[in-house]
């Protein structure tokens, strides 16, 4: 779901390469190499908007949101962790055990300040162009819009950084311009406060979706929940340097400024609103179809077949997938924490989109059914894609859904329960529509009208509605329920494993055979809702004369093959010498792993100036 030519020059990056060259060993090696005079990149509009697909440029490739900052960088939690091991980059950041080596950290916070920097050149230079104030209509709004796109892209690469971070350098100004490129970190407080400006406007700078070219540059509504997402965390909890969680005293404040932003989104539904259809938001943009709800406010445009700016969805999350199979290569990379799986109503539609329960192991197309603790993500599987796209490629230029209007509806419905101390019947229904669709015509229960019931609710609700796009790990921290989410998550699994309290009537193997190249689940008499995940019974019966032996590789079965379900829990197995429930966040530690460190290369070039996190 992308604009060629926006994906075409963010890659090619014909003027933006050689105007904003930077060192690929540290983020300090940032004086511009140039071919073109600041005067000849900043003559005239077109040359102007080529500077702003560069900074652009820094959301995509593996240090931006095509793996890192999507898939890696966001587990593990209680929804979901990384297959990879702990001695890994990867898997080091998911078990909270990341060195002070680990590329992958050191890869992305130079790559979000290299989209810093370049923003601030962008923002200094546009006001500038004598076009600004002096062009003809026509330039002075295409120059305001680059304006407004690149404050808020300034502010998302801030944002990232103080999630993942804290106190970060904040330099607003470009480093041609700074007395020493080495600045002490700012306080977090501050600088969301500069990008909350920034963003109030910017959003008036910008112009709606529906009234310009379609295309993935930000417009209004972007810019709008960008902002009501950043007030959020400005007044939520985040790690200080003493190692408490605390949050401001006035964050009231800014649940006010994200009230303000959702309520307006809300009052302009023909610019933005829910798709109808939870499951075509994400065979749309796999797809690169046209969404006419909008629901995707801000999706990170990709392209190029490589590292440096295409994306891995598709690939790295997803089901286990056969090179050789008619799909494509699948990693599995992410998977699914058993007790997320069985957070969801089994008429919730959400969990078949966000969950796949398949694999695809050989070359012959035939699905196999995962075990519980072995479930992979779902929403940017690669064989919802049409076309497919078969072979080995990684790199599928599929869009990264920033935010939608269903966590719109949410903030909506957070934002006014603490400020007027309990839910107002308008934040009922905004809590309700998104509930109601993934439940389509079944019973939603009960919506709590008191302020704790009803946060607990939400916080609830957005586990189910945002499971793998880099959201839960991030909102738990906000509100100070990270460490008590991941301690749950791993009393939940060993309930799972044992069948006992809420998960007595899971059972210990499920059935299933191939109908072509999809899968049927037994559902035996005592099944509950006609679903084959729970049973009356701890352990179905299933009639002796149809139990199966295993097939050979890449057969279909015809015969119901029994698959290890809450018994595969129990195994060490595969989970790095240790069951499941103790590997997942095996090494959190409470006022430490809120934060990254920071990598051991950017300790040594700012010489003493910037202070670790607290605990590493």
């Amino acid at each position: 779901m992308k604009n060629a030519c926006l994906n075409k020059l963010a890659v090619s990056l014909v003027l933006v390469t050689s105007f904003f060259a930077t060192s690929c060993k540290k983020f300090t090696d940032v004086e511009p190499v140039s071919n073109f005079s600041l005067e000849t990149a900043f003559s005239d509009p077109g040359n102007a908007l080529l500077a702003v697909y560069g900074v652009y440029d820094e959301m995509a490739g593996e240090t931006g949101f095509s793996l890192n900052l999507s898939m890696v960088f966001p587990f593990d939690s209680d929804e979901g962790y990384s297959s990879n091991s702990v001695t890994g980059t990867e898997g080091g950041i998911a078990r909270y055990q990341a060195p002070l080596n680990n590329s992958r950290l050191g890869n992305s916070f130079r790559a979000l300040y290299r989209g810093i920097e370049k923003a601030n050149l962008v923002i200094e230079q546009i006001p500038l162009m004598s076009q600004y104030t002096n062009g003809t209509a026509v330039e002075q709004r295409d120059l305001r819009r680059m304006y407004g796109e690149v404050l808020t892209l300034r502010a998302l690469y801030f944002f990232e950084l103080i999630k993942n971070w804290g106190d970060v350098p904040a330099p607003m100004i470009p480093s041609y311009r700074q007395p020493s490129l080495f600045i002490e970190a700012a306080n977090r407080d501050s600088t969301y406060d500069k990008i909350i400006n920034d963003l109030i406007v910017a959003k008036d700078l910008l112009p709606w979706r529906r009234d310009v070219a379609r295309n993935t540059r930000i417009t209004k509504g972007a810019a709008k929940a960008l902002l009501a997402r950043i007030a959020l965390f400005r007044g939520g909890f985040s790690l200080r340097s003493n190692a408490q969680m605390e949050r401001p005293a006035d964050y009231l404040k800014y649940y006010q400024i994200a009230l303000t932003e959702c309520e307006e989104l809300m009052a302009n539904r023909t610019q933005h609103t829910l798709n109808p259809s939870y499951e075509n938001v994400w065979r749309n943009i796999l797809s690169f179809v046209y969404d006419p709800s909008g629901e995707i406010l801000f999706e990170m445009g990709s392209a190029g077949n490589d590292g440096n700016s295409d994306s891995r969805q598709g690939h790295y999350n997803g089901p286990v997938l056969n090179t050789a199979s008619r799909f494509g290569s699948g990693s599995g990379s992410v998977r699914i924490t058993p007790n997320y799986f069985y957070a969801f109503d089994s008429v919730d539609v959400r969990r078949d989109v966000t969950i796949t329960t398949y694999a695809v192991p050989t070359s012959s197309n035939i699905k196999i059914v995962r075990r519980l603790g072995e479930l992979t993500t779902g929403k940017y599987r690669r064989d919802w894609r049409v076309p497919l796209l078969p072979g080995a490629a990684i790199n599928l230029s599929i869009n990264w859904a920033l935010i939608r209007f269903s966590d719109v509806l949410l903030m909506y419905a957070e934002a006014v329960n603490e400020i007027n101390n309990g839910p107002t019947p308008a934040a009922i229904a905004a809590f309700e529509e998104v509930r109601r669709r993934g439940y389509r015509t079944n019973p939603i229960g009960t919506t709590p009208t008191d302020k704790a019931g009803f946060f607990n609710a939400i916080v609830n609700e957005r586990f189910l509605e945002f499971g793998e796009e880099g959201i839960r790990k991030y909102d738990l921290i906000r509100w100070n329920m990270l460490a008590s989410k991941i301690a749950e998550a791993r009393l939940r699994i060993t309930q799972i494993q044992a069948r006992t309290g809420p998960y007595a009537l899971v059972p210990q193997y499920v059935y299933y055979k191939n109908t072509g190249e999809e899968l049927t689940y037994y559902t035996a008499a005592d099944s509950v809702n006609g679903r084959p995940f729970w049973r009356a019974t701890a352990i179905p019966p299933i009639p002796a004369s149809i139990a199966p032996t295993a097939p050979a590789s890449g057969t279909a079965v015809t015969r119901w093959v029994r698959v290890d379900w809450a018994q595969n829990t129990t195994s060490t197995t595969g989970y790095e010498g240790t069951s499941l429930d103790k590997n997942i966040a095996r090494f959190f530690t409470p006022g430490k792993s809120e934060l990254f460190p920071y990598d051991q290369v950017t300790l040594d070039a700012y010489q003493g100036k910037l202070k670790q996190n607290p605990g590493y």
